[in-house]
Order: C-alpha cells, then structure tokens, then sequence
C-alpha cells in the first residue's frame, strides 16, 4: 500500500487523477475500521490531513459552506444555530475522541446507509461539491448515494465542501440504537421544517439500501399543513395527521434484517420517530410564532 500525502489541494486533485482508485483519507473514522479488520486493502491511500481548506467552515447570507473535514464537534460548537439537525446528529457521532476527527465528508465518501449525517443532510437539501482536475460540480444529495457504499463521485474527483441552507424553520434528529453512545445507529430520522417555502423533508438512515427521503409523507405534509393554514395558525398538529405521516415514513423503507436488528422492527421504529420528531419541530414553530406574535 502506497502512502500519498498532498501539500495542497491541487496536488490532492493531480494524485487522485493520477491514481483514480487512491482511497481518500482525513480523519479515518470509516476508513482505518476496514483497514484494520481486513475489509479492504487499497493500492493508495491519499492524505488530506494538510489540506487546510477542507477545515474550514463559511457562514454566507442564505448557506453554509462547510469543509469537508470541519470536524463533527466543530459543528456542533460552532453552528448549531445554522445547521440544527446537522449539529443534533453530530452530537450522536460515536465517542468526543472520533467526533473530534471525523467530519461529513469522509460519511459521504463511505456512503454507508448508517451513517449519522446523511438523514441530517437530506432533510436540509444539501449540495456535495465535487472537484476533480476537470472542474468543480455541485451534486445534489438527492442523487448522491447511487446504492450499498456508492456514491455518484467519478473516480477522478474528491469532496471539497458541502454546501446547506441555512435553517429557516426548526429541524430535528433522531436514532435507535443498542446503548446511549458509542452505536451505529439500527436506524435514523432526520426532520425540517421550510417555513419560507412551506415544505417539509425527511432523511431516513440505515433502514435501505441507501439514505432515503420519505417523498410520499412529505407531500402528505406539505399539503396537509398548506390547505389546513397550518403555518399561518399554529394549531397543534392532529394525531391522526401524525399517525399518516409516521406510516408514511415507515412506508419508504425497505430494510434488512442483520446483527442490530430486523427488518420489521426498523419500520416500527422509523415511524415512532417520525411521529416524535414531527411533534418536536412542530411545537418549536408554534412557540416560535407565539414569540414573534408577543413582540410584535
């Protein structure tokens, strides 16, 4: 195994197009887990733990900019105010120790339907830049996971940023797991609400082949809450709109029975979590309009 370590990003990007099947390496929380337990043996291992640009982090007017090593606890220090469902899911992230080194570039490399961002980046509407010698392209995450562990990057190219609105409306997280730390989520929901546009979208890990919004629940939603003038009220959510959208959200699964569980009790789950998580965001946004309505 060949060791590449890059001084800058352009020499990151001339190695990766000179040796396409180099295995891009920063914080190594996935990667060194199949290394040391013989799942894979690449030819090249490219390092990107010079590249400083993949550490940063930009706060624009309507999107964050963020690098794709910033680590799991500097989101949580730093933009939990922008990036609320990101920040709730990176508080979950294994121990403090692998929080301070992994970063959700290396989860979107992986590409495991288990990984802890995924539902987080779904539900905001992210945008993966991609960048290889040939250019920068932005990817929508609706189009990146093309299946078990694959993502839509070309062989040449390497993830530079993620790039997500910043939240206009409360967002939420939630995941199963066998113990309170330290767990690969059995399964994982992600939440947000879009007041400016009045959507809503969802992010389900680890119980498909691939993370997976629940389209179906969502339109169910969207329509519920726009037709009953939800947003302009702030009435209380009713049970039984609850009930069909959880059902929903069960419904787009498609899970697997494996050693953290099965496949029907990654169904129950996700639409448990889908009800809790609808009952959050919601009670934020109506305390949330109650608050702007006392100080006008």
């Amino acid at each position: 195994m060949d060791f590449l370590r890059p001084a800058s990003w352009e020499e990151a990007l001339a190695a990766k197009a000179a040796h396409p099947t180099a295995v891009p390496i920063a914080g190594g929380t996935d990667v060194m887990v199949e290394i040391n337990f013989d799942h894979r043996r690449p030819e090249y291992l490219l390092d990107l733990n010079r590249i400083g640009d993949l550490y940063e982090w930009e706060v624009g007017a309507d999107t964050v900019r963020l690098g794709a090593s910033v680590p799991y606890t500097r989101i949580m220090e730093h933009l939990r105010a922008e990036l609320p469902g990101l920040a709730l899911a990176s508080h979950t992230v294994a121990s403090p120790q692998i929080r301070n080194r992994g970063g959700v570039g290396g989860n979107l490399g992986t590409a495991s339907p288990a990984g802890d961002a995924h539902p987080a980046l779904l539900a905001a509407g992210a945008e993966v830049e991609a960048v290889s010698v040939r250019g920068t392209r932005l990817i929508p995450i609706d189009d990146f996971y093309t299946g078990v562990k694959r993502n839509a990057l070309a062989p040449d190219e390497l993830i530079r940023a993620v790039h997500v609105k910043k939240a206009d409306g409360p967002q939420q997280f939630a995941k199963v797991g066998t113990r309170n730390a330290m767990v690969i989520a059995v399964c994982a929901f992600g939440l947000a609400l879009h007041p400016a546009t009045r959507t809503v979208r969802t992010g389900i890990g680890s119980a498909a082949p691939t993370p997976v919004r629940a389209e179906a629940a969502e339109d169910l939603l969207t329509a519920a809450l726009d037709e009953g003038g939800f947003w302009e009220s702030g009435q209380a959510i009713t049970p039984s709109l609850a009930r069909r959208f959880a059902d929903l959200c069960a419904a787009a699964c498609n899970p697997i029975d494996d050693v953290r569980g099965t496949a029907g009790y990654r169904r129950h789950a996700i639409g448990v979590l889908a009800r809790r998580t609808l009952t959050w965001t919601w009670e934020t946004y109506r305390g949330t309009r109650r608050t702007a309505e006392g100080a006008a």
